[in-house]
């Protein structure tokens, strides 16, 4: 198990467990509230939980430590994800879960691209036969 802990295969599958249940309790807990103010209650949690795990770990580090180049790309990641989970939480104050989340999952189809295009990945054959599979079923689960 400890094994199994080391590699980035056990922490993707939690990742989209715990995506899956992102999806179900925000669904919830939008309705009867603004889905911006549901985003905001959201990140504090967030912010809070995240404090309690490096203090926890010790792994806070100094802002000096980082290089203006990381600081910029992380500062502009956290708009990104700001601006993800704004349009994500009004697509589920307007939409079911079950459509929503897979259209949402349509930003595995864009890693790949922008991967590709921007950080020279390469991806097989087969993995872009992947890709497309994956925009052709999340488009089916949120169209029918």
């Amino acid at each position: 198990m400890r094994n199994l802990m080391l590699t980035w295969q056990f922490w993707a599958i939690l990742s989209a467990c715990f995506a899956a249940l992102t999806a179900i309790f925000a669904k919830i807990g939008v309705s009867g509230i603004g889905s911006d103010f549901a985003t905001f209650i959201r990140t504090i949690v967030i912010l809070l939980a995240l404090a309690a795990i490096l203090s926890a770990t010790g792994g806070w580090e100094s802002l000096s430590s980082l290089s203006a180049r990381s600081f910029l790309f992380l500062i502009l990641s956290g708009l990104a994800t700001g601006a993800s989970w704004i349009c994500y939480f009004r697509a589920l104050k307007l939409g079911h879960a079950s459509q929503v989340a897979p259209i949402d999952k349509m930003s595995v189809v864009l890693v790949a691209i922008f991967g590709a295009l921007f950080l020279g990945e390469q991806l097989s054959l087969g993995s872009w036969l992947g890709v497309g599979f994956i925009a052709i079923g999340a488009s089916l689960v949120a169209l029918f």
